[in-house]
């Protein structure tokens, strides 16, 4: 359900003040120090109104040379109030964005894996920095201007009652306009700030894919095509924030006209009056419009915080959205100290959205300690078949069971300790060697990554490196080559001692040499424990207990290597194709 702007701006606020609520004793300090600035706008029309009357009207000495201390003592005060006001909410907004990245971060790792499927990676790293720093806006600055000048203007308008509530109704005539103004403006920025926000994402997606993908840009010599991807979107957040600037640099002119026509409206209201009364009405009457000038400067700041506020609602308005997303389920309450390793699929069908089904009744049992082989062209769905062991995404029909029980029934921490998963694509964080062998296991003893940094022959390498296992392997393992990455993915394993373990096309990507070392390793990581490999080398499953072939996410053929070869059915196809060539 759609809330109306004035609820969807209260409901994300509330959200914003929950955050803010341990640090509200600095909050409300900050409060105290908006209070004593907004004192002095109206201490000041009253200054004004008494050094008048001191010089011109009761002439006294002796009041004369009390003015410059007073002046000084008032500006004392408004320093203080504007240091005090503006410090204190902004550090509490600090801890609000911290707060807010470390929930909205904690709610990333914990999605269920199709959610990702939905967004781009680049708009929701845009959500967790570009658009938390408008929340930061909306939370400090925005707030900070909103409370202070509003007691501005409201102390402002109780000095002019008091002067007279006669000419203070008239000036207020304007008073509706002046707030249909500023709620038309605010709807404009609404609107704006949304499509900033989404441009952003575009504009983050594309430099992700370059600085990603620069091997493959300048090898294909893309680089003008890249630029003009990047201009395209570059130039509609450049028309974004144009439009946004644009309202903003009306809001303050307009705000400021139809204050003038209420300041107009009182003079001629009160000039015949005050002529009338001579000049102690005129002294009055230009301290009580001095308090009316004074009441300008808040309302421009009032009319400018639109913007900011705007977009920082927007932004918490997609974050808040994000954090309120169900979370990957935790499974089952079936406990699971150590499984068996036996792994059977019955029936299971699976799709991604509403598109054409991956997977058909796919049917299977592995026993344990055996090896089972997933063949089949690209697009046969194999890496889907797998993930959906470790629960990455749930089975539209059927089950998996281990250990003759629902993977779903275990708890899923439990249900993922129990599987170990090597990839082609091996994803080695920016840290040492010997980091990203234990990653997830960092209370494994140095003993035991040792010996699985040897098993996994990491150190036929690392010993050539200055730093040894300390030696760090670069953003996403690059100053590692492709097999030595394979190695320390191997090791990770190896560390993880799982009873299960799945292969997706560990090989497929290394040299001959790379592939003899990651397979030794391999060889190593198989023993004891059910394996499901992935292969496109058909060589390197000719000793697996079962091979699998899938067609058009259904098993059209199983069985073993030479078995299947006698046949002469679509693994004989796939084998001819890669040895017959």
């Amino acid at each position: 359900m759609t809330l109306p702007p004035a609820a969807e701006t209260r409901t994300v606020y509330s959200r914003l003040l929950r955050y803010a609520w341990p640090w509200r004793g600095q909050f409300l300090l900050g409060v105290a120090g908006m209070m004593l600035y907004a004192a002095t706008d109206a201490g000041a029309a009253w200054f004004v109104n008494h050094l008048l009357k001191v010089v011109f009207t009761q002439f006294d000495p002796r009041l004369i040379w009390s003015l410059p201390p007073g002046l000084l003592l008032l500006f004392l005060l408004r320093s203080t109030g504007d240091y005090v006001g503006n410090w204190y909410p902004a550090r509490v907004g600090r801890h609000v964005v911290k707060a807010i990245r470390r929930d909205l971060f904690d709610q990333y790792l914990h999605l269920p894996a199709a959610r990702y499927d939905q967004e781009s990676t680049a708009r929701m790293l845009s959500r967790l920095t570009y658009d938390a720093e408008q929340v930061a806006e909306a939370a400090t600055n925005s707030l900070i201007v909103l409370v202070r000048d509003s007691l501005s203007i409201l102390g402002l308008l109780t000095y002019a009652f008091w002067k007279s509530w006669q000419f203070t109704l008239v000036a207020l005539v304007v008073a509706p306009l002046i707030g249909w103004v500023l709620a038309w403006l605010n709807v404009r920025f609404r609107r704006y700030s949304t499509r900033i926000q989404q441009s952003m994402g575009d504009v983050t997606r594309i430099v992700q894919e370059s600085l990603e993908g620069q091997r493959t840009i300048k090898t294909s010599r893309a680089e003008a095509a890249q630029s003009q991807r990047f201009e395209a979107v570059n130039e509609q957040n450049r028309r974004s924030q144009e439009r946004l600037l644009r309202i903003r640099a009306a809001a303050n002119p307009v705000v400021q006209l139809v204050g003038a026509l209420g300041l107009c409206a009182v003079l001629l209201f009160a000039l015949p009056r005050v002529r009338a009364l001579g000049l102690s009405a005129v002294n009055e009457f230009v301290g009580y419009i001095v308090a009316l000038l004074l009441v300008m400067a808040p309302l421009k700041r009032l009319a400018n915080v639109s913007g900011p506020l705007a977009s920082g609602i927007a932004a918490g308005k997609g974050i808040f959205a994000v954090l309120d997303e169900a979370r990957e389920s935790r499974g089952g309450s079936q406990p699971l100290a150590r499984a068996r390793g036996e792994v059977e699929y019955r029936g299971v069908g699976f799709g991604y959205g509403a598109g054409t089904a991956v997977l058909r009744d796919i049917s299977f049992n592995v026993q344990p300690g055996q090896t089972l082989a997933i063949v089949g062209r690209s697009g046969a769905g194999k890496s889907t078949l797998a993930g959906l062991l470790p629960r990455l995404y749930e089975p539209l029909a059927g089950c998996i069971l281990l250990d003759g029980i629902d993977v779903r029934d275990y708890e899923l921490a439990d249900l993922r300790r129990q599987i170990a998963y090597v990839g082609q694509d091996t994803l080695l964080f920016d840290d040492s060697l010997r980091n990203n062998i234990a990653f997830g296991m960092e209370d494994a003893p140095q003993s035991a990554i040792l010996a699985a940094a040897r098993a996994a022959h990491v150190m036929e390498f690392a010993q050539s490196m200055p730093c040894g296992l300390d030696a760090p392997v670069g953003e996403r393992g690059g100053l590692l080559s492709g097999g030595q990455r394979q190695r320390v993915a191997i090791a990770r394993a190896l560390l993880k001692d799982a009873p299960v373990l799945v292969l997706d096309e560990a090989t497929s990507q290394l040299d001959t040499e790379s592939e003899r070392h990651v397979q030794d390793a391999i060889a190593a990581l198989r023993r004891g424990r059910t394996t499901l490999v992935i292969a496109h080398r058909l060589s390197t499953v000719e000793s697996a207990d079962c091979i699998i072939v899938l067609q058009d996410g259904r098993i059209v053929e199983a069985g073993r290597h030479a078995e299947l070869l006698a046949r002469e059915g679509p693994y004989w196809q796939l084998y001819r194709l890669q040895f017959d060539a």
